[in-house]
This record gives structure tokens, C-alpha cells and sequence, in this order.
């Protein structure tokens, strides 16, 4: 019962039955020639029970073992290997079918080669999932066939595991491993210099070779009677907060994913950026009401909280309530902060309804508001009008562009920082605003 159960029948068995039928009843009508279709008839079964043996000889025929990692990057391809071992004597054709997690909503992951005896092969592909949370990977599934190609046995390797989906930490990596060799701009980073000293005293030394000796302490070289200077060092331990909108205008989805996963991602990136740069970094969330918080800090432990953090962040999609934001980081937050709020506006009225409640943060941190373009919209605008209705939905998508404009110059003339970008944008553009506001001792 189990060998009927693994066992399946491939296109050569049922081709074959064709011929051997063709052959009969042409013998009907030519009755000389029954004697072929018999003997053929004969054969094919010998043939057929022969494919069985062969293929059930070995108990285990085939190995197959499913590598993936620990967790799943969100929004980027991870790589998914499948080793493969022959333990038959001879080459095997194989179909190999993987079982991927439902949300990927593919029936595509499907393999076809060839292995000859004794030897070993690795399947390799990459999935890209657009949501957070768990994916389920069933067993896989290998098809084996004999070089007879009459019937194929079924192995079901492995068993379920459950993989989760983290934002985007390949992302994270990327942008940490150029931030420590300074090769930031080869992604679109731009290099803007520092204005300014924005340097705090730290001690005072003797004077080496290469130290400026505009920063010679004569009070103290007087007193050692030997040359000391005073060491400064980069201003250190501002607080960057990332806080995230869950509401529903963060709904609107671009290249499968969300724009509130797109601000995820960023918030981790920009997060590790500003701990690298020995900043302390936080997270607070919020839609109808304040979600999670987590308070700044730059410890050795900040990236993997903030990173469990982002992970379990679930939504509605309910209506934002900023003025909750407002007495949540009145109360939470003492220091001046740097704040990036991640948010989206389609209208300036949209704006003007929040916009109270944003300025009043600003009275006590330096607030950075980051929304996103509509590249649908954008794209409209950038094609040609051929008929009287391109024109006009030509116009109205200017109009919409006009009003993203409209709400930066708004923000700005209220002393608020701006960041209108697309979602593929989105990261570079918050470290680039990150950089120049440092950069400029703003924060």
C-alpha cells in the first residue's frame, strides 16, 4: 500500500499504452500482424514491473535536505538551497518540488535534473517576501524516475518549519558594512561636509606631531613646561527616534509591499546608522493610540530589541491620533531629540488637520517629517497626453504633485524639517537627512 501510494505514472507509460492500442486494433483490420502488438503488449509489461523494481530496490534512493535561514530578510531576495545526494546505482531523472509558504502565492519553485550515480547536487533560489510575521515551508517533495521513465517514486524529505520574516536586516548590513569603510556614497549616500567644530572638550595631552596647534593649551604648557594641547571629540549621545505612523494612510501599497514596511525598514536602517555613529536610537509606533515604545540607547543589546520591535509591530490601519503622539513624547522624552516621523499626506487639508500638534513638537525637538511620493501619479504626469482624457487625468495628477509641494514649503515655513521621497528612495534619503542635519550641528 505505501508503494502505491509513492508510486506515479509518467508521460512515457501512458505513450506507450497509445501505441500498443493503436497497434491492436490496427490488427483488426490487417489480421497478420496481431502477433507484434501481443509481443509488444509482453514486453511493455516486463518493462513496466521492471521500472518498479528498480526503483524500489534502494530504500532510500534519494536525499534531500532543505538549507534556510534562521529568518527571512522583508523585501529583499533570500537565498533558499536544496542539497540533493543519489544513492542509486544509476542516473536519475529527478522533479523536484518545494514546498514554499502560502504567502508567497507561487507554484513555480519546481526543478528538473539530472544526477548521476554516487553524486551530489544543490538547488539554489531566492525568495522575496513583502509581510511580516511567520512563514511555514512544508517538506520537499522529489520525484524520482529511472532511466526506463515509466513511473516516478515519490520522497517527501524534512518535515514543517516555520521560518519568521524580520524587516529588512540585508538591508541593514549593507548600509552598516559601508558606513564602517566610508563607502556610504556608493549607494547614493551623499558626502556633505561638517560646518562647523560641533566638538566637545575631552582632555588635555601632550603635543604629538600632527596635532593642530591652534588647540595648544598655554596656561597648561606653561605649567608642564612642555607642549599640551586640548583633545576634543565629536559631540555624542543625541537621541534619534524613529516614529512610525500605522494609520491607514500608511496602507497604500508600492512593489507588494506596504508603505508602513517600507518605514519599518528604514527605521531599522537609520537606527543601526545613528548607533554607528554613537547616537542612541529609539522607536515609538501609534495609529488610534500609542503602540510600542522603546526608549533610546545605544547598548550592545539596542539593535536587537529595536529589531524585535519592528517585528511584532501589527496594525489596523485606523486613523492616526497625533495629538496622543504629542503628550506621549512630552511625557516619554525629556532631551531634545532628534524625531523622524514617518507619515504620509495625499492633500495639504490632510496636513493642516496634524499640523498643530506637529509644530508643538517641534517647539521641543527637531522634528524631521518624511512622506512619500505617489510614483503612479508621477509617472502619469511624465507620459504624453493623447487623447482629451489624458489631458485631463494629466492635469489632475499635477495638481496632486503640486500639492506635495505645497505641503513641504507648508512644513518649512512652520521651522520643520522636510523629506518628500518614493518608497525605493526611502532609505538613502533618511540617512542623507540624517548626515546633513549632523552635519550642520543641528543635532
Amino acid at each position: 500500500m505505501q508503494v502505491l501510494r509513492s508510486l506515479y505514472i509518467n508521460n512515457r507509460f501512458f505513450q506507450c499504452v497509445g501505441v500498443l492500442v493503436a497497434m491492436f486494433v490496427t490488427s483488426f483490420i490487417f489480421p497478420s500482424l496481431i502477433l507484434i502488438p501481443k509481443i509488444l503488449f509482453f514486453l511493455f509489461v516486463s518493462v513496466a514491473i521492471a521500472d518498479i523494481i528498480v526503483l524500489y530496490r534502494v530504500k532510500k534512493g534519494i536525499h534531500a535536505v532543505r538549507f534556510v535561514p534562521e529568518k527571512l530578510s522583508n523585501g529583499d531576495e533570500n537565498e533558499i538551497r536544496i542539497f540533493l545526494e543519489n544513492f542509486y546505482p544509476f542516473r536519475v531523472s529527478l522533479n523536484v518540488i518545494d514546498e514554499i509558504p502560502h504567502q508567497f502565492q507561487r507554484r513555480d519553485v519546481n526543478f528538473k535534473l539530472q544526477l548521476a550515480p554516487r553524486t551530489t547536487s544543490t538547488i539554489s533560489y531566492t525568495l522575496r517576501p513583502v509581510k511580516r510575521g511567520e512563514y511555514h515551508f512544508g517538506v520537499v517533495n522529489v520525484f524520482v524516475s529511472s532511466p526506463l521513465g515509466l513511473f516516478r517514486r515519490r520522497y517527501k524529505m524534512g518535515s514543517e518549519v516555520m521560518v519568521p520574516v524580520y524587516p529588512s536586516f540585508i538591508q541593514m548590513r549593507r548600509y552598516e558594512l559601508l558606513a564602517i569603510s566610508d563607502r556610504l556614497t556608493e549607494t547614493g549616500i551623499k558626502k556633505i561636509r561638517r560646518l562647523g567644530h560641533n566638538m566637545e572638550f575631552e582632555q588635555i595631552k601632550e603635543y604629538v606631531t600632527g596635532d593642530d596647534f591652534r588647540t595648544i593649551n598655554w596656561k597648561a604648557t606653561a605649567r608642564k613646561s612642555t607642549l599640551m594641547v586640548n583633545h576634543y571629540q565629536d559631540e555624542r549621545s543625541q537621541q534619534v527616534y524613529s516614529l512610525i505612523d500605522k494609520g491607514r494612510v500608511m496602507q497604500m501599497p508600492f512593489n507588494g509591499m506596504s508603505l508602513l514596511d517600507y518605514a519599518i525598514n528604514a527605521s531599522l536602517v537609520i537606527s543601526n546608522i545613528a548607533i554607528r555613529k554613537s547616537d542612541k536610537a529609539g522607536i515609538i509606533t501609534f495609529q488610534d493610540k500609542i503602540g510600542t515604545t522603546l526608549a533610546a540607547g545605544k547598548q550592545g543589546k539596542q539593535m536587537t530589541q529595536i529589531m524585535e520591535v519592528l517585528y511584532n509591530q501589527k496594525t489596523a490601519f485606523r486613523e492616526s491620533d497625533f495629538s496622543a503622539l504629542f503628550t506621549h513624547v512630552r511625557r516619554k522624552i525629556n532631551q531634545r531629540s532628534l524625531l523622524l516621523l514617518f507619515t504620509n499626506f495625499e492633500s495639504i487639508f490632510g496636513l493642516q488637520r496634524q499640523l498643530p500638534f506637529i509644530r508643538k513638537l517641534a517647539h521641543h525637538h527637531l522634528v524631521v517629517v518624511i512622506f512619500f511620493e505617489n510614483t503612479e501619479i508621477s509617472q502619469m504626469v511624465e507620459e504624453p497626453a493623447t487623447s482629451v482624457r489624458g489631458i485631463y487625468y494629466k492635469t489632475i495628477a499635477e495638481k496632486f504633485i503640486y500639492e506635495k509641494k505645497l505641503i513641504v514649503k507648508e512644513l518649512n515655513k512652520s521651522g520643520i524639517q522636510a523629506l518628500l521621497t518614493s518608497p525605493d528612495r526611502l532609505t538613502v534619503d533618511t540617512i542623507n537627512k540624517y548626515l546633513e542635519l549632523k552635519a550642520r550641528g543641528m543635532i
